[in-house]
């Protein structure tokens, strides 16, 4: 239930975000989903790729800075609450959360959020005994 994202840390300037998704595209290499974050010197584009790691090498030969994190994506129930049933469990297996992103799924319209967590295997095994669907990487693309 691990699914690699790739972070290619960007310098904080205009076209930053523009150049690694115009390699990506040139490439024909499709997203599933994106988050950019800042901090006060640099950007960190986190995406989601069905080949994220013919991406890591593309991007990498062309000199950005790529890691590649286990993210966990869970099924989350659009209505009041939803989200607060998945973190009460994550709580009370005392399971660390770094960050965390939402995207909608084209195909089906559910709402997915994607996790980083510490322990990804603790996070999963909490999640699959409290019965919380977590989303396999296929149905992404």
């Amino acid at each position: 239930m691990k699914i690699p994202q790739l972070s290619v840390f960007l310098e904080n300037r205009p076209s930053a975000l523009l150049e690694p998704l115009q390699s990506l595209a040139a490439a024909n290499i499709n997203m599933a989903g994106i988050s950019l974050a800042d901090t006060e010197d640099f950007g960190i584009l986190r995406i989601l790729l069905k080949d994220s790691e013919r991406a890591r090498a593309r991007l990498q030969g062309e000199g950005w800075a790529v890691t590649v994190s286990e993210m966990v994506a869970v099924d989350v129930v659009d209505h009041p609450g939803g989200l607060v049933r998945t973190l009460a469990v994550l709580a009370a297996a005392a399971v660390n959360i770094e960050y965390m992103y939402a995207f909608y799924l084209r195909h089906g319209g559910r709402v997915v959020l994607m996790f980083r967590f510490e322990d990804p295997d603790a996070a999963v095994a909490a999640l699959a005994a409290a019965g919380i669907t977590m989303v396999p990487e296929q149905d992404l693309y």
